[in-house]
């Protein structure tokens, strides 16, 4: 309830606007699955280190990130959040969720990437 609360709060100081962060904690992460909140969770490891890694969040899509351009569209007029996973949440994650919340999706990087999720102990799932 309360990442869904920091996640709607958007007000206005003294004619200055606040920021919503673009970046997800695991423990929010883990609130959203838990809560049933409704959003897309897509996993944007390069294929190669997916594939090495075996293991993916639940409920993650994967996309390649290298072919970006050509499912962008998809998300940018999404009714719902967008959260964004790479392996330790930098630039991969990070340059894909500012490029989607250029073309107005409501998206957000998991900070750490599933490196932080599987440190925390919360559970992954291995790829068939």
């Amino acid at each position: 309830v309360e990442a869904r609360i920091r996640l709607a709060h958007v007000s206005a100081d003294n004619g200055r606007h606040e920021t919503i962060s673009t970046t997800l904690t695991v423990a929010e992460l883990a609130l959203w699955q838990s809560a049933h909140f409704p959003f897309t969770l897509l996993d944007v490891r390069r294929a190669q280190k997916r594939r090495a890694e075996g293991d993916e969040i639940a409920g993650g899509r994967w996309l390649d990130p290298a072919l970006w351009l050509d499912w962008k569209d998809e998300f940018a007029a999404s009714a719902q959040p967008v959260v964004v996973y790479c392996a330790h949440g930098h630039e991969i994650s990070q340059g894909l969720t500012a490029a989607l919340r250029a073309l107005g999706a409501d998206a957000r990087h998991l900070g750490g990437g599933i490196e932080a999720w599987r440190g925390a102990g919360h559970a992954v799932t291995r790829l068939s």
